[in-house]
């Protein structure tokens, strides 16, 4: 599994890429990876991506050299195990508030695959000001691979929109308990990751974050808007 890859190449102190297609589509989601994303995010909480796209979807990434990095809806135990045995390269587990909370998404992992669980990525996402106040001891937990800090959510924990109007900048209030949950990360020697904008990247790799989740629409959405103002004049 490509999930290993992407640990190695992250404890050698690289930033790697997790794209969002947006689209429950195996097809494009390998174009990503021919196009040179690292690995695909298969949002399982939010998206229509159902067992068998992950399954299939996961073939096909690693196929093409990158990794299928699976969301669950929350961090229940089945479902974990559930994703992981449909051949998801890592997990990405949501709403991780306490060290309880991790150990028990590390307690599954090695159940689910006991004798290879080390070939798959595992990604813990921050996403509340309670996981913020509890990453100390939420950092001791071996086992996770990359403490995510979910920027979307975070906002609406603080009372904001989970994304601004496109093409401004999230609440400053959101972005400092961003670099807060950053920099005990990094202080305590494990790999943060975020989420960011084209525009927002070179502050976060700057900060030292390593695991970058970026969405493709506003590639598309920039796209679009030039050639139909090219077409406009």
């Amino acid at each position: 599994m490509n999930g290993a890859k992407l640990r190695s190449r992250l404890l050698a102190g690289e930033a790697t890429t997790m794209y969002n297609t947006h689209h429950a589509s195996s097809g494009l989601a390998g174009r990503l990876i021919e196009l040179g994303a690292d690995s695909v995010f298969v949002d399982c909480e939010h998206g229509t991506w159902s067992f068998e796209d992950v399954r299939v979807t996961g073939q096909i990434v690693r196929s093409v050299g990158g990794a299928a990095i699976v969301r669950p809806h929350s961090h229940e135990r089945p479902l974990i195990i559930r994703y992981l045995n449909a051949g998801a390269d890592g997990i990405m587990v949501p709403m991780i508030d306490t060290a309880e909370q991790a150990h028990a998404v590390v307690d599954a992992v090695r159940y689910a695959l006991p004798s290879d669980y080390d070939r798959r990525l595992v990604v813990a996402m921050i996403e509340t000001l309670d996981a913020i106040d509890n990453l100390e001891e939420i950092l001791t937990v071996e086992g996770i691979d990359v403490f995510f800090i979910g920027p979307g959510d975070l906002s609406q924990n603080m009372g904001y929109a989970p994304a601004p109007p496109f093409g401004e900048p999230r609440p400053a209030a959101v972005m400092e308990k961003v670099a807060v949950g950053v920099d005990k990360i990094r202080a305590a020697g494990r790999i943060p990751g975020t989420l960011a904008t084209a525009d927002e990247l070179p502050h976060w790799l700057e900060k030292g974050v390593q695991f970058f989740y970026i969405h493709t629409d506003p590639f598309l959405r920039r796209g679009i808007a030039g050639i139909q103002q090219t077409l406009a004049r």
